[in-house]
């Protein structure tokens, strides 16, 4: 291939990750693999990401960008805060339904990066920045409809992120329409429940 630069190249290398890690999984996703994917010497991934790790980083972030943007599209302009994350939900699980090989990448992308003590503080990064992606969008539907939060907006958050990748793991492995219309619609409320203060605590004895 022609010579580019490092800038032209990082955006080609990711596309290039993930079309090959999404087609054989993250364990076959060598520097090696994926740089014959895009017909370059393994040492321009090397010189691009660094390491393997850096390049399965840039990988995450991407794919999660381009999921948020989605979602950010979908929020109304006007409406109450029960519809706006209603709207929001819904295109979350949208990207779910027409997009299950990246939600399925990150997942594996996530357990891979459990396992690595070179990707350790990229995860934790990589999910402070979902929290704070998610934070963000609650508080700005907060703030549009005037919805006082009646927990932190990160409790909120942590508590959106978990009950969405349950439903969406659930999906991936067993999906039903039916069930997940029913959750979908449970979740949205108890989200909604918290943030007005109308979701009743239920003390936890964690010692």
């Amino acid at each position: 291939m022609a010579h580019v630069s490092a800038v032209e190249r990082r955006p080609q290398l990711i596309k290039a990750a993930i079309d090959f890690m999404t087609r054989e999984g993250v364990a076959a996703g060598s520097t090696r693999a994926i740089a014959a994917e895009l017909g370059v010497a393994q040492a321009t991934v090397h010189y691009t990401f660094g390491t393997k790790e850096g390049l399965y980083f840039a990988v995450m972030e991407q794919l999660t960008e381009d999921l948020v943007a989605q979602v950010e599209r979908a929020a109304p302009a006007d409406g109450g805060f029960e519809e706006t994350a209603s709207a929001l939900v819904a295109a979350l699980w949208r990207t779910v339904r027409e997009q299950p090989e990246s939600h399925q990448l990150l997942t594996e992308l996530t357990m891979f990066a459990l396992r690595s003590p070179a990707l350790s503080e990229a995860l934790e990064a990589h999910y402070r920045g979902v929290t704070e992606v998610t934070a963000k969008l609650i508080t700005e539907a907060a703030e549009r409809t005037g919805q006082p939060l009646a927990q932190p907006v990160g409790a909120i958050a942590r508590f959106f992120l978990a009950g969405f990748d349950g439903l969406m793991l659930q999906h991936l492995a067993l999906p039903d329409e039916q069930a997940e219309r029913t959750c979908l619609q449970a979740f949205v409320a108890a989200v909604v429940a918290m943030a007005g203060g109308r979701l009743e605590l239920v003390p936890v004895p964690l010692g």
